[in-house]
């Protein structure tokens, strides 16, 4: 297709984006809030610092500390990369890159589609449902990895069908590397897709001969991890500097959690295999169960976007024999399996969504492929001619658009877009009020959050109850506690409010806020 098509699908791109920002005026959830706020520390000059916690994984005493030891970084990196274009550090100029991306994404699915099929039209349906993405449409323009992760994924997918094409062009496992790289920079479980680079090249590497094979396998696997290694290697460099190990130390934690809660939980060593283990196996058992049937509607209606879900399916059927669809496929089962069996908390909670956003650009392309093959099997049967093709995708592409207003619609205006968070800004008046100073720190449900609307030190709630809550306070200062309504972690078996180190002052907005004594 030509240069003028793919620019006017990158303007078309832009337009939803556009339209949904304008009804998006803060974050609106802590992973956006996070990766924002790490945004604004690097721009403000402060590095990989942060003067808030999330949550206590990493085992840190005080404020500030180093940042994403848990999450990655890059989302916070593009952030700041806006900020710094437009000179201020705005939520607006924030997530001016990340809008940018989402209409690129179009773009390079329809390139992707047109390298797959050699079809213009299936290229532009593909185009559209990258625009139209229901689930995915409130997430691609915010300062979170949704949109980073479908623009890696898409061009990932173009360079596979390049090797494909010519295994011979080794350049390619360089670009395969480099995406890699920047998908673990973007989360940490992108480090998954290193793996499956090497899965890739070693069935696609020369079986003719065991010579031929692991000449060509090492060729191609030292390619791909020196791209990663560009990426990734400044990163490794700083946490080996900062915690003298490779990765970060807030992500090991997660592998015991007994429940989502307690990825606040304080103090973090109480999180450990012996506790995990103690828990015992049916009830291990019964959580990867409950996270397989969450994932498996994950699957369905974020990744599948619900009309589009059969459709894909019979993509992945007919084109089965493809070594594009394979790796597709695999790729998905092994996120899968990561997000259902060894984090089954976090990945039920939202990061197997947001993992899944890499195999988007694919559904998308298999999607109408899917519908043109059962079409083509109708014929064979003599039912239906080239306008009940016609007729059929139009009326996908229509059900998808309608899919996504609805999806909008409900996730801006019915549920309100970050109506479950507090009134930071009302809460600090209050407290400046009632006399809190400029070094004070507040316990909140959103710390960063807090952060963003205030420029005030903040920690998260953490699990564990009253005692949890001062044992918190006692080590970080932490004078203030605000109780939300909707707070994710269980407070109570007794009202904190009801310990005589805990002075009630007064409530804003269905906010309790209280006085904690040092």
């Amino acid at each position: 297709m030509s240069f003028r098509t793919y620019l006017i699908l990158f303007l078309s791109g832009l337009i939803l984006p556009i339209i949904i920002a304008q009804f998006q005026p803060i974050p609106g959830y802590l992973d956006s809030d996070y990766y924002f706020a790490g945004g604004i520390q690097l721009v403000n000059g402060n590095g990989f610092t942060e003067p808030y916690l999330w949550n206590y994984l990493d085992g840190t005493t005080s404020l500030p500390h180093p940042s994403h030891t848990y999450w990655m970084p890059l989302a916070s990196i593009v952030s700041a990369l806006g900020m710094w274009v437009m000179g201020q550090t705005t939520y607006a100029s924030a997530r001016l890159p990340f809008i940018i991306i989402a209409a690129l994404v179009v773009p390079v699915t329809a390139a992707l589609a047109y390298a797959f099929s050699k079809k213009r039209e299936v290229a532009l349906i593909s185009a559209v449902l990258a625009i139209f993405s229901v689930y995915s449409a409130p997430f691609v323009g915010v300062t979170d990895n949704f949109s980073l992760f479908m623009l890696f994924g898409g061009l990932y997918f173009i360079f596979v069908t390049k090797l494909v094409e010519d295994p011979s062009r080794h350049r390619y496992w360089f670009f395969l590397g480099l995406l890699s790289g920047l998908l673990s920079l973007s989360r940490s479980d992108g480090l998954l897709w290193l793996a499956i680079t090497f899965l890739f090249l070693l069935w696609l590497a020369p079986k003719t001969n065991f010579s031929l094979f692991t000449s060509y396998a090492f060729r191609v696997s030292v390619l791909a991890l020196l791209g990663f290694l560009l990426i990734m290697s400044p990163w490794y460099a700083r946490n080996l500097s900062t915690f003298g190990t490779l990765m970060a130390p807030g992500g090991s934690r997660a592998l015991w959690l007994e429940n989502y809660d307690q990825t606040f939980i304080y103090p973090p060593e109480s999180l450990n295999r012996e506790a995990f283990l103690s828990t015992g196996w049916k009830e291990i058992l019964s959580d990867r169960l409950w996270a397989l049937k969450l994932n498996l509607q994950s699957g369905f209606a974020a990744h599948g976007g619900i009309i589009l879900f059969p459709f894909i399916v019979a993509g992945i059927i007919y084109f089965r024999k493809d070594e594009r669809v394979k790796l597709a496929a695999i790729a998905w089962l092994i996120l899968f399996f990561v997000m259902t069996f060894i984090f089954p908390f976090a990945g039920a909670r939202g990061a197997f969504f947001h993992a899944g956003a890499a195999l988007q650009p694919m559904w998308w392309v298999l999607a109408p492929l899917g519908l043109d093959e059962i079409l083509l099997s109708l014929r064979k049967r003599n039912w239906g001619d080239d306008r009940t093709r016609v007729i059929f995708q139009s009326s996908l592409v229509m059900i998808a658009i309608i899919l996504t207003v609805f999806v909008v619609n409900l996730r801006l205006f019915t549920l309100g877009w970050g109506e479950d968070e507090i009134d930071y800004p009302a809460v600090e008046e209050f407290l400046l009020k009632n006399g809190v100073e400029a070094g004070d720190i507040v316990i909140v449900r959103n710390a960063p959050g807090y952060y963003v609307e205030t420029e005030r030190s903040a920690i998260s709630i953490p699990y564990g109850g009253a005692n949890a809550i001062l044992a918190a306070a006692d080590q970080f200062g932490a004078n203030y506690l605000v109780l939300e309504s909707k707070a994710a972690i269980s407070l109570i078996e007794s009202n904190p409010q009801n310990d005589n180190r805990f002075m009630l002052l007064g409530e804003v907005n269905d906010a309790s806020i209280i006085k904690i004594d040092n």
